[in-house]
């Protein structure tokens, strides 16, 4: 990998780190601590989420304006300040209203650190890619098993590491991102076409896929929200459920030379790689639909962790090979929006229908989803490859 991306790794691990502290232990906080209920904790969680949203589209589209240094540096000056805001004074409603400063500015960060991966080493493909989601579950690995750990002795501290975390990430980012220079990717994968092609027929391609990768979001992020209460409920303590975390991103780490030969072998296709990794998926909530004991949640939590292996990095992938010239912020924005779509529904989905019904329940509607979620996977490219077969037949007449 080129330096300019390891600069980015690393920034990418410092500022997940920081944010891992308190991103898993957010429900339990809203519900035990506060005295919320999980419908109103999803709400909050909704809130956090949808200005994620906002800050994915204004961070891409920043980027193609102003370029990464500018607009990961406003990303974090929002997100320090709200969190600095949590350490003094973190009760309700004071934490709504920081938690949510806390989304936008983080979701200006991700998709400027996506665009730059995919810019500085274009050559690269899915590996830088890979390289970076891999640096977000290092991050993971380390600041979820650390957060229970913080948090049995005080919530505040988790507020403060990831407020210390998230100030090394600004210096990293002021002195260590400001000479990366930016080359604009070539067309070079199996979606390039020619220049006849309309960028809008790229972007409803991109949209299709998103839908799936929408519905994938929603079913993952239960595993932060209504299992990690119904753990609680089922005795499991809170080192335990922080340790399925740590495992999720250390099994990421070191599962990556493994998983890349399996993609080799039998993922040829990026499409390929999404698929296999959903249907991995509904076998991680068959599993966790049963499960009463720890190591049955760490049984389902290594089978999740396997099948976003196979989809996270693909996504992001493909948004920078649709993506037109100029636009790689954008299109990252779009993607990185969809995830956190995903995360903002997910938690007033499942709250309502664990408050209304049951947890059983809510584990058959989203194996059920995810099922669903493989036919707009599936299906995303097809108008790209008519218009490709079109766009050689009239070359073709022509010559």
């Amino acid at each position: 990998m080129p330096r300019s991306l390891w600069l980015l790794v690393i920034g990418m691990i410092i500022n997940v780190t920081g944010s891992s502290f308190l991103w898993p232990l957010n429900t339990i906080y809203i519900h035990d601590h506060l005295g919320k209920s999980l419908s109103v904790a999803g709400l909050v969680l909704m809130l956090n989420s949808a200005a994620s949203v906002i800050g994915n589209l204004f961070g891409g589209a920043l980027f193609d304006k102003v370029g990464g240094y500018k607009s990961i540096l406003t990303g974090i000056v929002i997100s320090l300040m709200a969190v600095i805001g949590l350490v003094f004074n973190n009760e309700w409603p004071y934490y709504v209203v920081f938690l949510t400063i806390v989304g936008f500015g983080s979701g200006i960060v991700f998709p400027a650190m996506y665009a730059m991966a995919g810019s500085v080493w274009p050559e690269g493909g899915r590996r830088a890619f890979n390289a970076v989601y891999v640096a977000q579950n290092v991050g993971v690995a380390v600041g979820a098993g650390l957060g229970g750990l913080v948090a049995s002795f005080s919530f505040t501290y988790i507020f403060t590491a990831n407020a210390a975390l998230i100030l090394v990430y600004f210096f990293i980012a002021l002195f260590g991102y400001r000479r990366i220079s930016i080359e604009k990717a070539e067309q070079s994968s199996i979606l390039q076409q020619p220049q006849v092609v309309k960028n809008r027929t790229k972007l409803t391609a991109l949209l299709v896929m998103s839908i799936g990768y929408l519905i994938c979001w929603l079913a993952y992020v239960q595993w932060q929200t209504t299992i990690a209460s119904h753990t609680q409920d089922l005795g499991i303590s809170l080192k335990q459920y922080s340790l399925l975390w740590t495992i999720n991103g250390a099994l990421i780490v070191f599962g990556q030379p493994v998983i890349s030969l399996v993609v080799r072998k039998f993922a040829k296709t990026l499409k390929t790689q999404i698929i296999i990794g959903l249907v991995i998926f509904v076998g991680s909530f068959a599993i966790v639909a049963k499960a009463e004991m720890f190591t049955a949640f760490v049984v389902a939590m290594i089978i999740l962790t396997i099948g976003e292996m196979f989809v996270w990095p693909a996504v992001p992938t493909i948004a920078n090979e649709l993506a037109p010239k100029g636009r790689e912020g954008f299109y990252q924005g779009i993607v990185n929006s969809t995830a956190t779509g995903g995360r903002m529904l997910g938690p007033i989905f499942g709250g309502i229908i664990v408050d209304l019904y049951n947890i059983e329940l809510l584990f058959i509607i989203l194996m059920m989803l995810i099922i669903l979620s493989i036919i707009p996977t599936a299906l995303y490219d097809q108008k790209l490859k008519k218009k490709s077969q079109d766009t050689s037949v009239i070359v073709s007449s022509h010559t």
